[in-house]
């Protein structure tokens, strides 16, 4: 598996929708970078945000997960509380090829104020806006910047596609937009 330099990212970007809306040099003057890297892209977080709370004393339960576990917000800033979490989604929509694998890792910028980013892997040709979640693993409050780099995408090429696709198996997940909730 070869992982993917920014000649073939822009490529597959501009001529194959993969990232839309691509921004095809880093941006960095006065915000946490995001766009076009050497062997990566750099995604921007919405303004949109789901902050957990537990002001209805709710369990987390993944085969049956409440809405009323979040409090939703809107705007440039994210204050997550202590040791707690939110999720929110990337700016940009992928289109992942049949032969790719898109992982992901936190900006250092983040990771460095004890701020932690997981996505699980973009499967081959699954395509949506990315779900994240952002972890304050520090006891104090934390701010997010919306439209701002949040995480880091690489695309590792297979030695061929797959036998079956996330989109073959018609995936729960497929075609998101804004936040997703976990699904059974």
């Amino acid at each position: 598996m070869a992982i993917m330099p920014d000649t073939w990212i822009r490529r597959m970007a501009t001529e194959r929708g993969m990232i839309e809306p691509f921004v095809e040099s880093q941006r960095r003057e006065g915000v946490i970078s995001y766009g076009l890297s050497s062997f990566g892209y750099d995604a921007r977080v919405s303004d949109e945000f789901k902050i957990f709370t537990n002001v209805d004393n709710a369990i987390v339960d993944p085969k049956q997960f409440s809405a009323d576990s979040f409090v939703d917000r809107r705007g440039p800033v994210c204050i997550i509380p202590p040791n707690s979490f939110a999720l929110a989604h990337t700016v940009e929509y992928f289109r992942v090829p049949r032969d790719v694998l898109v992982i992901c890792l936190g900006k250092s910028t983040y990771a460095r104020c004890g701020i932690i980013v997981n996505v699980t892997p973009l499967e081959p040709e699954w395509e949506g806006q990315v779900t994240i979640e952002i972890s304050n693993t520090t006891p104090l409050p934390a701010r997010i910047y919306a439209n701002e780099g949040i995480c880091q995408f690489l695309f590792l090429q297979g030695a061929s596609a797959p036998e079956v696709s996330y989109a073959d198996r018609a995936g729960k997940y497929m075609g998101q937009r804004g936040v997703s909730l976990p699904r059974l």
